[in-house]
């Protein structure tokens, strides 16, 4: 969705020069989020698609595309199998210019729940990562439901988080 079928480092092309029409990043935000739809959007007309906030993906970490497995060519989802580190994409108003790349990506960190005050902490709670957000989106039609359970922790999976 953020390269919108590009083949450039960017959806708008090569040139970091152009990112503030684009994005909101460490030297337009005022060190803090801003409101969706302010910055020009991608090919796609979907809006913040590089920076404002990291964006949450499904996947597992895995190493840098250059040296995965040629699995990944074939399939790039990742299946997640512990809690961390988890993806996200797309660089936030608190970085530079190589995080906003359409490729860039970070893996997730326990920190970011460290002031989280429940006991367990919470699965979603993420109190230290006010750079991190999530985008909602949605099929145009509904899955099978063998579809959704496999992205979808059933409650077993969920108590289970915490012991992983």
């Amino acid at each position: 969705a953020c390269k919108a079928g590009t083949k450039t480092a960017y959806s708008f092309g090569n040139e970091s020069k152009e990112l503030s029409n684009h994005s909101w990043h460490v030297g337009n935000s005022r060190f803090k989020y801003q409101k969706i739809g302010q910055k020009s959007p991608n090919p796609l007309g979907l809006y913040d698609m590089h920076g404002n906030v990291w964006e949450w993906v499904l996947d597992q970490f895995a190493p840098p595309p250059e040296v995965a497995s040629k699995v990944l060519k074939v399939n790039p989802l990742v299946a997640p199998n512990t809690l961390y580190p988890r993806v996200v994409k797309g660089g936030s108003w608190d970085d530079g210019a190589s995080s906003h790349r359409s490729a860039a990506r970070m893996g997730s960190e326990e920190a970011w729940k460290q002031q989280d005050p429940q006991i367990p902490k919470s699965v979603w709670y993420h109190t230290d990562a006010i750079f991190v957000g999530f985008r909602v989106v949605r099929p145009r039609e509904v899955p099978a439901i063998e579809d959704i359970e496999k992205f979808w922790p059933s409650e077993e999976d969920i108590k289970a988080i915490p012991q992983r």
